[in-house]
């Protein structure tokens, strides 16, 4: 009689910058090694107008899931038109499957060249135009949430859309409160793995789990294990290239910190990512 097993869990990386040049070299290896590792899905949105259609062309080379928008440190080059190109594509795919929201879109507060009052206007200016665009599609968005949670929670009650996901999330448990009455998902990924990330640790623990989602943000955000300091890299110690094929190992760290299962984590995670981003269903 065949003894039974149990399943290994499986994962969705909410956020992974797949088409970056960084993985030029070994994308279908990365792609390989997510899937053996238990990472059955990966949405990769799109950072601006250009990789549109590479994102798009990958996550159905890969079986993965895209979304369209304009990021905003890419703001300062972008014009009208892109927006315009952003509208022609959501409609020319709405009939796609693996088109699960608009993003990665939002504010950044921390580059301080994308702070001075003209770049923020613009910066504005993008994300209240592809909130219009997400309500007109009836698409979620992924959001880029970097020292900007009240400026972006303020354009969500202007401009109210159906949910999403706040991409690595590191703001206040009111802000994280804010999100989550609005019908918002947090992202986190690799830096909960650092010891010294006391704050977003205990977000992650004190949230509920069902306002949870995991992420990579591959080729960025490397968990502390592929972290080189700056005399490491002084010394020529490379940084490691963070991957979806991490996810796993996160997991096993918040899993951890909240005293429960990798299991567990990784069916209530999954959950969560298809109901921020239905079309995943």
């Amino acid at each position: 009689m065949q003894k039974s097993r149990h399943s290994p869990p499986l994962f969705i990386d909410t956020h992974a910058h797949l088409d970056a040049a960084e993985f030029d070299a070994d994308r279908a290896a990365v792609h390989q090694r997510a899937r053996a590792a238990g990472v059955e899905q990966c949405i990769i949105p799109a950072v601006e107008a250009a990789n549109f259609d590479a994102v798009r062309v990958l996550a159905h080379a890969q079986q993965d899931a895209y979304a369209l928008g304009i990021h905003p440190l890419f703001t300062p080059q972008a014009t009208e038109a892109h927006l315009t190109q952003l509208d022609a594509a959501l409609h020319a795919h709405r009939g796609d499957p693996r088109l699960v929201a608009v993003g990665e879109i939002g504010l950044d507060g921390f580059v301080p060249e994308l702070n001075t009052p003209e770049a923020l206007a613009k910066q504005l200016l993008f994300y209240k135009a592809q909130l219009k665009l997400a309500q007109e599609h009836q698409l979620p968005v992924i959001l880029h949430v970097r020292r900007s949670a009240d400026l972006l929670l303020k354009g969500l009650r202007d401009l109210p859309v159906v949910g999403g996901i706040a991409h690595a999330f590191n703001g206040s448990l009111q802000q994280a409160q804010t999100f989550i009455a609005l019908g918002f998902k947090l992202g986190f990924g690799g830096a909960l793995t650092y010891d010294r990330a006391l704050q977003l640790r205990r977000l992650a623990t004190e949230l509920p789990l069902s306002a949870i989602v995991l992420e990579t943000d591959a080729p960025d955000i490397p968990p502390h294990w592929l972290y080189a300091t700056a005399e490491q890299r002084a010394a020529g110690q490379p940084q490691g290239r963070n991957e979806p094929a991490e996810l796993p190992r996160i997991a096993q760290v918040l899993a951890e910190l909240r005293g429960i299962s990798v299991a567990e984590l990784a069916a209530v995670t999954c959950t969560n990512a298809r109901e921020a981003l239905p079309r995943l269903q």
